[in-house]
């Protein structure tokens, strides 16, 4: 009974801790023409409220007039949070694809 109960509970937590996958993108002119693309990682702490740098997708894009930013949780992002996310420290991947 204990052992369906620590199983139940492993897999529930699973599930809650992925549940916030998600992916925004946005396209600036007619988006990524290429496959030059550069990636950086936002810290935030307290859950997502206050950013610990700044990726800024600006200088990451250069002087590109036609590209795509992508801002995900992705597995490694995960990872790392499932570890840190006891001092509520979160990450997230920047990708900007010219």
């Amino acid at each position: 009974m204990l052992k369906k109960f620590v199983v139940l509970a492993v897999l529930l937590s699973m599930i809650f801790a992925t549940a916030g996958c998600y992916t925004h993108i946005h396209k600036v002119g007619s988006g990524a023409q290429g496959n030059d693309v550069q990636l950086e990682r936002q810290w935030y702490v307290l859950f997502g409220l206050i950013p610990l740098n700044d990726v800024d997708t600006n200088a990451m894009a250069g002087d590109a007039t036609n590209y795509e930013i992508t801002t995900s949780s992705t597995f490694l992002d995960m990872v790392i949070g499932f570890f840190t996310g006891i001092v509520t420290v979160a990450p997230k991947t920047v990708k900007v694809q010219k």
